[in-house]
């Protein structure tokens, strides 16, 4: 069989739940003619290529799928992994998002996530409405949005010694737990504030609920453009987050005669930091595609995933 249209799946599998779900989108993409790709490791924590994932206990059973009339490939989750397909369907929560948006963003496919975690603030849709979700994909019944992405870039006395991007934020981190790293950060070129932490978040919009959200700062709505600087158990009076122009330039200095940090893009891709490096973050030149399938106000959402008390709300009296 051949197929003008194919889906890529990221999935935490091994468990019933998820089993279930691939079975069931399986069956829609057999019955609509689209050939299936599927991730078939658990690559949490491995850059794509480096091949050091562990696979999943259970792996995916391609003969199972393909005996649901779909066409089934499956792929180890290297930076080729999307190339060619439409949309990369997600199961799982938001680790497992952050993995698919690291294959989709070479490729600029769009991402659409089931959550079938904990929280999934990053999901689309919650894993009973797999059905629904799928009809609206084949039907081509959806939308794409960009959201914005932090271009990241180390430099020591002007020389890049590496580079990244994240989704969510930059963390700059204390990699030994012991003492505060020394830091002055600086927006546009100017500094703002000195002051010891255990580390500073560089976020977008789309992760200020994330670790941003944990570390103090505020909720920002995705479609908002800015860039989200929140301090991390900083040791001074001023330390409130700062939200500046998506088009800043924001530089965090770290100590020249202090020790070393590391980056953590989106938990996932570590860049090392000696002292006295620069930690700097622009907007991404690239954004990641999001996949909406419907169009639920955003602080309908906060108020599901945090479970917020909304009891009393009368709303607007017309």
């Amino acid at each position: 069989m051949t197929q003008d249209r194919e889906f890529l799946v990221v999935a935490h599998t091994g468990r019933e739940i998820v089993t279930d779900t691939l079975a069931a989108i399986a069956r829609h993409c057999g019955d609509a003619g689209i050939g299936l790709r599927i991730v078939d490791h658990d690559m949490r924590g491995a850059h794509p290529g480096s091949g050091s994932g562990v696979p999943n206990i259970h792996p995916v059973d391609p003969v199972e799928l393909r005996s649901m009339g779909a066409d089934v490939a499956i792929t180890s989750g290297d930076e080729d992994s999307a190339a060619g397909c439409e949309v990369v369907i997600v199961l799982g929560g938001d680790g497992t998002f952050l993995r698919a948006a690291e294959l989709a963003y070479p490729t600029a496919v769009p991402v659409l996530g089931i959550n079938l975690g904990r929280i999934g603030f990053l999901a689309e849709a919650e894993a009973e409405r797999v059905d629904a979700v799928m009809e609206q994909l084949i039907s081509g019944d959806y939308r794409v949005e960009d959201r914005m992405t932090l271009d990241i870039a180390i430099t020591l006395d002007g020389t890049v010694l590496d580079r990244s991007w994240a989704l969510n934020e930059a963390s700059i981190q204390n990699p030994r737990s012991q003492g505060v790293l020394e830091m002055v950060a600086e927006v546009d070129g100017r500094p703002v504030a000195a002051f010891g932490a255990d580390g500073m978040l560089i976020s977008t919009p789309t992760g200020s609920t994330a670790y941003a959200f944990s570390a103090g700062g505020p909720v920002m709505w995705p479609d908002l453009e800015a860039i989200l600087v929140v301090p991390s158990n900083a040791h001074a009076l001023f330390t409130r987050p700062l939200v500046t122009s998506p088009n800043s330039v924001i530089a965090i200095e770290v100590e020249r005669s202090g020790q070393h940090a590391i980056v953590a893009c989106d938990g996932r891709r570590t860049l090392q930091v000696p002292a006295g490096a620069r930690v700097e973050a622009v907007r991404g030149k690239q954004p990641v595609r999001w996949v909406r399938i419907d169009s639920d106000p955003f602080a309908d959402r906060l108020v599901t995933k945090f479970d917020l008390p909304v009891t009393g709300w009368r709303g607007r009296q017309v």
